[in-house]
């Protein structure tokens, strides 16, 4: 249980998205198009869970990658599909207006 609550919550180690940011992270923002419309990160692209799988290639493996949604658990999916397909630095920043205020 506390497994579940950590991915979807983010609760343990403490991630520095600042620095992830300065290690030119990419924010993936799993929302669907028309919540992405109504506000996001600047510098965020959108790819909708439901087509992540089929947009890998528009994803750099070798830099870290953050993902975002409403509240954390589309993109918590989002962390365990790319780690499965090989991606190697990803975090769940959790609901993109939060973590906006993380990488300030």
């Amino acid at each position: 249980m506390f497994g579940l609550l950590k991915e979807l919550f983010g609760i343990g180690p403490k991630v520095d998205y600042v620095e992830l940011m300065n290690k030119k992270a990419q924010i993936i923002d799993v929302r669907s198009p028309g919540e992405f419309a109504s506000g996001h990160i600047k510098g965020s692209i959108n790819i909708p869970l439901d087509t992540l799988g089929n947009h890998l290639s528009n994803i750099n493996k070798n830099l870290p990658v953050i993902t975002c949604c409403a509240s954390g658990a589309r993109s918590a999916s989002a962390k365990r599909l790319l780690i499965g397909q090989g991606f190697s630095e990803v975090h769940n920043g959790g609901g993109w207006s939060s973590l906006q205020a993380k990488i300030r």
